[in-house]
């Protein structure tokens, strides 16, 4: 027999037949009657068990089985008043696949929750709660919709290196491994690659994929691992048509969670709304300006600190009702050498952020595509120019103006779902203190 999925299931199948397979959420024995709370990876329904629709060792044997043992079971589906779903499966046998032994955690969810720690250092166990299946459930949905509006849009989707010959930005945060005789590093951002694609004439491109950053941060916001879907574009006017791109692109994946994951919006109880599009757009030097009237004296020429963050995803929420925002023309002192100066105010750069109320979403901008701007830049940020070699040497013969952005998964699926904590959407997070399991 065919399996059946319990989300497939209907009181419109009454008297059919079906084989289900998943997990013994919860079993009640009543003697003359038992109940096992059946659960799979789309849902759950509650399976009755009757002594004269059994045989008897096989109705006995019900009471034995561990909650979290995984099973297959055969029965028929029942119209009923009673149960929630308005049917129920009366059960014919039931097989017990793998016997569960006592859980170190909760998965039942309840108001007592197992402490952070111990619900990772057994998180495959953790990842059964419906709460965690809904997460991964929804950034799924949250990437297919950015793969969709991409390739819609005439994007190819590329895999570029994650190991590194020479550290992506700079020698600092970056994981050193070894490579045959040598040493490699495992990369930052895939953006160096992505231009070089550009400049191989692969216009219109996207890799979806980890990056690394050996930052020994403990916040709800960082992961020395986490994974980006990273644009590029070439033949751009300038930094303002990648804002109306990354937009787009988080309208059409918000809009695809909205139709395919209401049950799972609703089991967190996130009522999510597709964005007003434009998102607004703040620029510096007016950041200082506005942070000032907030109480914040930001010196002229740093970067925004967690505190700008807060105050600024405050001010725009406020302004124009917006969680989305971004921030453009940043100084372009503490921006890497590859980022394109605004020729007539060369102090600032065409580069842009993505922010979600206090949280960064995304960093790009216009990327210096000119040879001899961009080696004048190299030195100007007092890099080694045969370290950069490898890279800059593709830009004397004829690379396009161009430009992207990387958009943390993780942080927009936390910034959705109102996650406290980003490791809340990463499967296995990989922390400072954590390389297990």
């Amino acid at each position: 027999m065919k399996r059946t999925f319990a989300n497939e299931l209907s009181p419109e199948m009454d008297g059919k037949n079906v084989l289900l397979c998943g997990w013994a959420q919860e079993i009640r024995d009543l003697k003359k009657v038992k109940f096992v709370v059946f659960r799979d990876f789309s849902g759950t329904v509650q399976l009755v068990a009757l002594p004269d629709a059994m045989k008897k060792e096989d109705f006995d044997s019900i009471a034995k089985i561990t909650p979290e043992s995984a099973i297959c079971a055969e029965g028929t589906v029942k119209k009923s008043n009673i149960a929630k779903l308005g049917f129920e499966v009366h059960l014919k046998r039931i097989d017990v696949l793998s016997k569960s032994e006592a859980l170190p955690i909760i998965v039942i969810e309840k108001d007592i929750e197992t402490g952070f720690a111990k619900r990772f250092d057994y998180r495959s166990i953790d990842l059964r709660k419906q709460r965690n299946l809904a997460i991964f459930k929804i950034e799924s949905a949250l990437v297919q919709g950015m793969t969709e509006f991409l390739d819609r849009a005439g994007f190819m989707h590329v895999f570029t290196p994650c190991i590194m010959g020479a550290a992506s930005e700079s020698g600092a945060d970056v994981f050193k491994i070894n490579y045959y005789d040598g040493e490699a590093y495992l990369r930052q951002d895939p953006q160096l690659h992505r231009q070089l694609s550009i400049a191989g004439g692969l216009e219109k491109i996207y890799d979806l994929g980890p990056s690394w950053r050996a930052e020994k941060s403990h916040t709800v916001k960082h992961l020395c691992e986490h994974r980006t879907c990273a644009v590029e574009t070439a033949f751009i006017k300038d930094e303002i048509e990648l804002e109306r791109l990354e937009e787009q692109l988080i309208v059409h994946a918000i809009k695809n969670v909205i139709e395919k994951c209401r049950g799972e919006l609703s089991i967190l109880g996130i009522k999510l709304e597709v964005p007003k599009t434009p998102f607004p757009e703040i620029k510096f030097p007016d950041v200082y300006g506005i942070l000032e009237k907030l109480g914040k004296k930001l010196p002229g020429g740093e970067d925004l600190d967690a505190e700008s963050m807060e105050l600024l995803g405050n001010y725009v929420k406020k302004e124009y009702a917006s969680d989305f925002y971004f921030v453009n023309r940043f100084p372009s002192a503490i921006k890497p050498f590859y980022v394109m100066k605004v020729d007539s105010e060369p102090e600032w750069a065409r580069s842009i952020d993505l922010n979600y109320g206090k949280l960064e979403l995304s960093s790009g901008g216009q990327r210096e595509h000119r040879y001899e701007v961009l080696m004048a830049q190299v030195k100007e940020k007092h890099l080694d120019l045969k370290n950069l070699e490898w890279f800059t040497k593709f830009f004397k013969y004829g690379v396009p103006p161009h430009g992207g952005f990387a958009l943390g998964i993780e942080r927009l699926t936390q910034a959705i779902l109102n996650l406290p904590n980003i490791r809340e959407a990463v499967l296995f997070p990989r922390e400072p203190d954590r390389l297990l399991p």
